[in-house]
C-alpha cells in the first residue's frame, strides 16, 4: 500500500506537488526523497500527469517520491517563474519532513527531458548568485533551501546553447526564456546547467538509444564538460525511445529507478 498527499507551495494553480509514500513500520523514517520533475519542453501543454506513474512506482518500491508541478511557458512560467517554482517546490519538502518522517539528508531529483534540465539546473543552485543576469529579473533563491544530493537526468536538455542552435521543438528554449540568446545572453547562461559546472553533486545522464526527441548530444556535451570537476557526470545509455524512460514497465525506466535508489543509499 502507498499513500499520497497533495500540497501547494504557492498561490498559483500550478504550484503544487503530490507526495507518494510507502508504508513505514511504527517509528520508522523514509530514507531520502526522490523529486520527480516532468518534461514537455517547458510548455503548459504537458503537466505533472507525466510524472505521476513514476512517483507511484517509486513508492511501490519503497521510496518516498514528490511529484512536482510548476508554472510553464504559457501559464505564467518561463523566466524566472519556472525556475523559481522548481526551487520553491523542492524547498517545500522542509515543511513536509516532520509530519511525514522524511529524511532530507538525501534528496535526489529524477527529471525527464525538460525536467532533466530543470533537475540538473537546480543541483547548481549554490552557484546561482554568481550567474545572475542583469537583464529581465533574477531567480529568487533561498540559500538555506533544500539541496539536491544527486540527479538522474532522463534524456535531459542539458546544454541550452546547443538546444537553441538546433532549434529543438520549434524554438522551445527561446520560448522558455522570453527571447533568443542574442537578446538575453546572461539569462540564457544562468538558465543553462553547463554554466554551473563543475558540480559537487553526482549526476547520471541517462539517454535512450532510440531517442528522436532529445538528441544524444544534450547528454554527451554535458558529461564531457563535467570531466574536469571532482564529481564528473556519468553517461548511461539505455534501450528504447524518449518515452520508454517514463514507462514504469520498460527496462529503460527500471535503470533510472535503480540509479535513483543508488543515490539515496
Amino acid at each position: 500500500m502507498t499513500q499520497r498527499y497533495r500540497y501547494e507551495y504557492g498561490q498559483d494553480p500550478s504550484q503544487w506537488g503530490e507526495l507518494f509514500l510507502p508504508d513505514l513500520p511504527a517509528g520508522g523514517a523514509h530514507q531520502g526523497v526522490v523529486v520527480v520533475i516532468h518534461g514537455g519542453y517547458w510548455r503548459s501543454t504537458y503537466g505533472a500527469e507525466l510524472g505521476e506513474p513514476l512517483a507511484k512506482d517509486l513508492a511501490e518500491h519503497g521510496v518516498a517520491a514528490w511529484n512536482l508541478e510548476y508554472r510553464r511557458a504559457g501559464n505564467g512560467g518561463g523566466w524566472p517563474g519556472t525556475f523559481e517554482d522548481i526551487l520553491a517546490g523542492i524547498d517545500k519538502l522542509a515543511d513536509l519532513a516532520e509530519p511525514h518522517a522524511l529524511d532530507l539528508g538525501k534528496v535526489v531529483a529524477l527529471g525527464h527531458s525538460a525536467g532533466g534540465h530543470l533537475a540538473v539546473w537546480a543541483a547548481g543552485r549554490a552557484k546561482m548568485d554568481g550567474l545572475a543576469p542583469e537583464e529581465g529579473g533574477r531567480v529568487k533563491n533561498n540559500n538555506d533551501g533544500v539541496r539536491l544530493t544527486g540527479v538522474v537526468s532522463q534524456s535531459g536538455v542539458l546544454n541550452l546553447g546547443e538546444a537553441e542552435r538546433l532549434n529543438l521543438s520549434n524554438g522551445a528554449v527561446a520560448n522558455l526564456l522570453g527571447g533568443p540568446s542574442s537578446e538575453y545572453p546572461q539569462r540564457h547562461r544562468s538558465a543553462d546547467p553547463m554554466a554551473a559546472l563543475p558540480l559537487d553533486v553526482p549526476v547520471y545522464a541517462v539517454h535512450a538509444q532510440a531517442d528522436d526527441d532529445v538528441p544524444l548530444a544534450m547528454s554527451t556535451l554535458y558529461v564531457d564538460a563535467s570531466r574536469a570537476g571532482a564529481v564528473p557526470a556519468r553517461l548511461v545509455m539505455v534501450p528504447g525511445d524518449h518515452f520508454d524512460l517514463i514507462n514504469p514497465e520498460s527496462p529503460a525506466y527500471a535503470t533510472c529507478r535503480e540509479l535513483a535508489a543508488q543515490l539515496l543509499r
